[in-house]
């Protein structure tokens, strides 16, 4: 499952939520949308903490990629990667240079799709 922007934040919820429905995560250009989803975000990472082990061996491929600095959810995507850090969540992150914008994705689509039919 893969989603781009708010798609990426769907993803989250559906992918986390139910990890054993999905071997692969496609994160691009999200991040939970702080202050607004904070209550989201809190349970999501309460989920994490408490099914780490369950979604880490469900979800091979968890791939979260950014349109670098530019972005505008560059800086609520690093404050998610910092929280999944903190609970011990793996995942793989990339950033491509360009925003918010069709060819970032683009790109992210590419690299993902790569990891995933190996």
């Amino acid at each position: 499952m893969a989603g781009l922007s708010m798609g990426g934040i769907y993803t989250l919820y559906a992918g986390i939520q139910n990890s054993d429905m999905f071997s692969g995560l496609g994160v691009f250009s999200s991040g939970y949308m702080l202050p607004m989803l904070q209550d989201v975000a809190d349970k999501q990472y309460k989920f994490l903490n408490e099914n780490k082990s369950a979604f880490s061996s469900n979800v091979k491929n968890f791939w979260i990629s950014m349109g670098g600095k530019d972005d505008i959810a560059y800086e609520n995507g690093q404050k998610m990667l910092k929280e999944f850090d903190r609970i011990g969540i793996k995942y793989s992150y990339t950033d491509y240079p360009g925003g918010h914008t069709w060819p970032v994705w683009r790109n992210s689509l590419y690299q993902f799709a790569q990891i995933l039919f190996k």
